[in-house]
């Protein structure tokens, strides 16, 4: 099992980055929040991965922290409905964070509006992940360099309410904040995350 892979950046886009290690080039297929944390081509970067083995393929999946591989994992295994393609575009509409919060306060709504997740989906999301949340929270780490928010860090979780209550749609005020975090770095207060968001 290959859980993880690191080498030099050939390419990325926002749902596929290719790695060279060992004289090898991988094709990894990522979700947009892993995207957007990969440095520029050229450049060291890290994702941890999981590979899915099907009878006629195998895909590897990379992102950008242990924590959300190991949600991801929890998605496709524990979740009936749920493929690798479903849950990397749900991964792609919202960060960790937000995504763990909607399931923990049963937002049905939110989850509803990720693409391929109907209101059933959404539904049986939180009933069979609500209970399991405890278990995969873990501090994230960097695609390529620094840090990257904790799920439990709730300065994340706190920006993305405030722009919430502004009228921003929660998936805009999400990829918002995660541009903030990105542009400010893992010690910008709520505030600053709010102001740059805004901004």
């Amino acid at each position: 099992m290959i859980t993880r892979i690191t080498g030099t950046l050939v390419s990325a886009s926002p749902l596929q980055a290719v790695i060279e290690t060992g004289g090898l080039a991988y094709e990894v297929l990522i979700p947009v929040t892993t995207a957007e944390r990969l440095p520029p081509a050229g450049q060291q970067a890290r994702l941890h991965t999981l590979v899915v083995y099907r009878e006629d393929s195998q895909t590897m999946y990379g992102f950008a922290s242990e924590a959300e591989r190991d949600f991801f994992r929890l998605l496709v295994e524990k979740v009936s409905g749920i493929g690798p393609k479903t849950a990397l575009s749900i991964f792609s509409k919202l960060s960790l964070p937000v995504l763990q919060g909607a399931i923990a306060s049963g937002d049905v709504a939110l989850l509803a509006k990720c693409p391929g997740i109907g209101k059933k989906t959404a539904e049986r999301l939180v009933i069979e992940l609500r209970d399991k949340l405890g278990a995969t929270v873990a501090v994230a780490a960097p695609a390529g360099a620094g840090e990257s928010p904790a799920p439990a860090d709730n300065k994340v979780r706190d920006a993305v309410m405030a722009l919430v209550a502004l009228g921003y749609k929660a998936a805009d005020a999400d990829k918002s904040v995660r541009q903030a975090w990105v542009a400010l770095g893992p010690t910008a207060t709520t505030e600053a995350l709010i102001k740059k968001a805004l901004g």
